[in-house]
């Protein structure tokens, strides 16, 4: 509504005023009325009321959670068959029957595996955000013919694998494997297949972007979390974090964070809510103490911090 209105042809000021209201564009310096009935192409949501909801002239948001982008329609309203007679009612359940038939191969397809995205979003809590784009990656698949040869399954975990990473929400392939109860490598091939053909480009992940999931799991302190947080700082410009798995580095930088803080955990506690090995682990903490050069105190503290535990263990 604003783009084509740069400024006031009368004094030439930029200084204007939009009455959504009235619809009308002034001019604040000469008092100039630029524009009046302009159009509002904002939203219009109002049921605040069942009869507000009558009378509404919007429909419910285009979206790529379903096969059809939710501008489909069926026919009749099954609340309101009791007014039929009998014989339209057989009408009206062929007439609903044979919709449903008439539906493309691509129609058919985009109906299960959307049901499956929703279940696999669902299980893994995503936000409405990561399922509208992991929606709108397997709509353009079908659309190339990348499905063919694959299994929905798979292709639904590496679409929803891609949008995770595109909105940076930290979710692994194993968790996605578990969700959808694929195998782990063929879902990271699906994902590399998918993101090269729709050349969809994808960020190494942030291992930063796992920690507030690691401290909730292990109850840890916001100020451990911060510690963490400056650990994988100075690991990154180190250049410890590039060729390592995210969690891994994640976790042990946590790790350290809390001993340094005094809050005990084994590293099998830690290990468990990662996803990752005890071995990972310790690679990991031994690297981070040995090239991030942490002080002789600090490191004398960890000593005596897991020798306590370790001996609490035994």
């Amino acid at each position: 509504m604003r783009d084509y209105i740069k400024k006031c042809p009368e004094c030439g000021g930029s200084n204007l005023l939009f009455q959504k209201e009235k619809g009308e564009a002034i001019c604040r310096d000469c008092g100039l009325v630029i524009e009046e009935k302009m159009i509002d192409f904002g939203q219009e949501w109002r049921e605040f009321s069942d009869e507000e909801s009558k009378r509404r002239r919007t429909g419910a948001p285009m979206t790529f959670t379903k096969y059809d982008k939710g501008l489909g329609t069926d026919i009749g309203q099954k609340g309101e068959i009791y007014q039929l007679s009998a014989k339209g009612k057989n009408k009206y359940f062929r007439l609903r029957k044979w919709q449903h038939r008439i539906s493309t191969a691509i129609e058919r397809n985009l109906k299960l595996a959307l049901a499956e995205l929703k279940r696999v979003s669902s299980y893994l809590k995503l936000p409405k955000s990561v399922e509208e784009e992991a929606a709108r990656i397997y709509h353009s698949a079908v659309q190339r013919g990348l499905v063919r040869g694959r299994s929905m399954e798979s292709v639904v975990a590496g679409a929803l694998y891609a949008a995770c990473r595109r909105h940076e929400v930290p979710r692994t392939l194993d968790e996605l494997s578990e969700a959808s109860g694929m195998d782990k490598k063929e879902v990271g091939r699906t994902y590399r297949f998918i993101t090269r053909e729709l050349g969809i480009k994808i960020l190494p992940s942030n291992p930063v972007d796992y920690l507030p999931r690691f401290v909730s799991a292990l109850k840890l302190s916001a100020k451990t979390q911060s510690k963490a947080v400056d650990i994988l700082n100075d690991a990154r410009k180190a250049e410890l974090t590039s060729g390592r798995g995210p969690t891994g580095i994640a976790a042990a930088s946590l790790y350290v964070a809390a001993l340094i803080n005094n809050e005990k955990r084994t590293q099998r506690e830690v290990a468990d809510v990662a996803g990752v090995t005890e071995v990972t682990i310790r690679n990991r903490y031994k690297e981070l103490l040995n090239e991030l050069k942490l002080s002789d105190k600090i490191r004398k503290k960890l000593k005596e911090i897991e020798g306590e535990s370790q001996f609490s263990s035994s």
